[in-house]
């Protein structure tokens, strides 16, 4: 991260929940948050446990859907009407309490 980027609390914990799910790009992350794969990488390194931050290494490291360079193109998936739709909302996926 060359110019440090401050991410609020919760900020945070949403880029920690994006690159925990399997079907979460880091290009998604990039978008969205503006940290590319290697800083989030970092930034996992830094927040989580150093057996949790291993598990995670091994669970993303070559996985196709975290790298969309290496998915499919061909795939479509299913995406309900009722799915909301995603947008560059830093918080889109949780309530405000």
């Amino acid at each position: 991260m060359k110019n440090k980027i401050v991410f609020s609390p919760r900020e945070l914990d949403r880029i920690i929940e994006m690159a925990w799910e399997d079907r979460t790009s880091f290009d998604a992350i990039e978008k969205q948050f503006g940290v590319v794969e290697k800083d989030v990488i970092k930034l996992m390194r830094k927040e989580l446990r150093e057996k949790s931050f291993k598990m995670w290494r091994k669970r993303v490291q070559g996985r196709s859907t975290k790298h969309s360079k290496m998915s499919s193109q061909d795939k479509l998936r299913f995406k309900s009407n009722s799915q909301r739709q995603i947008t560059l909302n830093k918080i889109s996926k949780r309530k405000i309490n």
